[in-house]
């Protein structure tokens, strides 16, 4: 039975759907990293918010570890790329608090816009400053939007009905997606140089980090208003009081800040500053959203595998993981029979060519890859699965290409996996047969048709007479039971191959033996 740790404060809602699921779970909130470091071995799944830190230190006492569950958008709290190099999937929840975060980025517009928190302290000072407040409207003011992906869309949306002009900055938006939503898209220069009111919906990356810097408030319309709902960190903040007590920038409203909990911070100092304490998700619905959702997610893909949501692999939908898994079954058998067959004299794998015809050309490549990928890197990569392989292939320089073939097969389906190394170019194709059952259809381009087995013995030979007698008796000989035997040859006389089933592992004396047979030019055995 799976076992999960939820280890920040989730709804009980979480925790019903982990035990209604056959899902073992602790709740245990609170602990310190050692505290986490010392248990989290026994656990399969981990399922937290923001205050969990998943460190690398916490990752490699994490021996048993699958999945990490973030109720919540951001992952900055999670070592992504440790976890994706022990093979652990980081899953979050983009949609559960997107409405929630996109409405307080909203409110903090307004907030700004009419001063709002100022006017309400003075008020309640027993003050009566009407002619001290002036506000601005919204109507027919310039919004720029930097990020355009599920919380920025829902902003632009929303500011699209209160009848502003929305220029959005966003690498992946389209004209087409920009034209859908009401949106102008923009350069980020030129979304600086004519907003009245920015406002930020993008993750913290190397790439985004400090994207509001000085430079860009330099660029910037002179009273400005700044709005982050995002991410601490995307706004230097250094910067933002300058301008702020220039008067450059008219005022700025943030929910997040570089540091958190901020305590301290001199942008506290101002009163053209509104500061909330990173409450873009906090409502009620989004608490019980994100929370459900890690819960299915988690048990999904400890249950079945399917895969929602995943920062750092391609998703598989509970619906389509039934009908992939034999699918991805043959690819990592694939992967691992050519992986087995690239011996240290070919040199180091360069490329990577994976085709897909019949059925599988119109399914989700992506996972079917990343399966191959790790039945190839496995025999020489320690612990590679669907996670850490396609991001070990890169890191390793190996280039990985698809072909989809919309071409009539002799199989109903065919995946054709092909390997070039620093010597040599070489092919292995399969099928599913009968009940999803993986096959060896092809290899090297020869016809050879054989079901995998847990012991193999694959030999490579010239197609001359003797050969099988020579071989069938050194096996016999050294007491090993033949299964299974497929041969195949290229042409008459030409080369061959020939692919054994045994029942027991082949001991190196006898492998040895094998290889010093007349004709043999190669052998080698192989476990599945």
């Amino acid at each position: 039975m799976p076992k999960v740790l939820i280890s920040d404060k989730l709804s009980p809602a979480a925790i019903d759907i982990f035990k209604q699921r056959g899902i073992e779970v602790d709740v245990k909130t609170g602990l310190t990293p050692a505290d986490l470091r010392a248990i989290i071995g026994e656990y399969d799944g981990l399922a937290i918010r923001s205050a969990t830190k998943v460190t690398r230190e916490v990752l490699d006492a994490a021996k048993n570890l699958k999945v990490v569950g973030r109720a919540g958008i951001g992952v900055d709290n999670v070592d992504v790329k440790s976890a994706t190099s022990r093979g652990v999937v980081v899953m979050n929840t983009p949609f559960g608090n997107a409405i929630t975060t996109a409405e307080h980025a909203i409110a903090l517009m307004f907030a700004l816009a009419r001063q709002l928190p100022e006017a309400s302290a003075s008020t309640k000072a027993g003050k009566w400053e009407k002619n001290r407040f002036m506000g601005v409207e919204l109507t027919g003011k310039i919004l720029g939007l930097i990020g355009c992906g599920n919380i920025g869309s829902i902003v632009a949306d929303r500011a699209v009905g209160l009848k502003m002009k929305v220029l959005a900055y966003d690498p992946y938006l389209t004209e087409a997606r920009a034209l859908a939503l009401g949106v102008e898209k923009a350069e980020l220069d030129a979304l600086f140089s004519r907003a009245d009111f920015i406002t930020i919906h993008t993750p913290l990356t190397d790439a985004t980090r400090n994207i509001i810097s000085r430079e860009a408030l330099a660029m910037t319309k002179k009273s400005v208003r700044i709005i982050n709902c995002a991410r601490g960190g995307l706004v230097d903040e250094a910067a933002l009081y300058d301008a702020l007590v220039s008067g450059h920038v008219a005022g700025a409203a943030l929910d997040v800040f570089e540091t958190e909990p901020a305590t301290d911070n001199k942008l506290f100092s101002l009163e053209n500053v509104v500061c909330t304490p990173h409450l873009g998700a906090a409502t009620t619905e989004a608490q019980e959203n994100v929370a459900l959702q890690v819960a299915e997610q988690i048990s999904d893909y400890l249950l079945t595998g399917a895969v929602t949501n995943a920062v750092n692999m391609p998703s598989v939908s509970a619906e389509d993981a039934p009908r992939l898994k034999p699918y991805m079954e043959l690819c990592r058998l694939l992967g691992q029979f050519a992986g087995q067959l690239t011996q240290a004299k070919d040199g180091v794998i360069r490329r990577v060519l994976i085709e897909y015809e019949g059925q599988a050309a119109n399914l989700n490549h992506r996972p079917l890859s990343a399966a191959a990928l790790a039945g190839l890197l496995g025999p020489v990569m320690e612990g590679v699965n669907m996670v850490s392989a396609p991001v070990l292939a890169r890191d390793h320089g190996i280039d990985v290409a698809e072909t989809v073939h919309d071409r009539p097969s002799e199989y109903q389906t065919l995946i054709r996996l092909t390997i070039t190394t620093d010597s040599q170019t070489r092919s292995v194709a399969g099928t599913l047969f009968g009940q999803g059952k993986p096959r060896l259809v092809e290899i090297k381009h020869i016809k050879v048709e054989a079901d995998f087995a847990r012991h193999m013995l694959y030999v490579t030979n010239k197609d001359q007479p003797g050969f099988i007698g020579k071989f069938g008796a050194t096996l016999s000989e050294a007491g090993i039971n033949i299964a299974t035997f497929h041969l195949g040859r290229a042409q008459q006389g030409g080369d061959a191959i020939c692919l054994v089933s045994i029942d027991e592992d082949l001991s190196d004396e006898v492998l040895a033996s094998v290889r010093k047979l007349p004709l043999v030019m190669q052998a080698t055995a192989l476990a599945f």
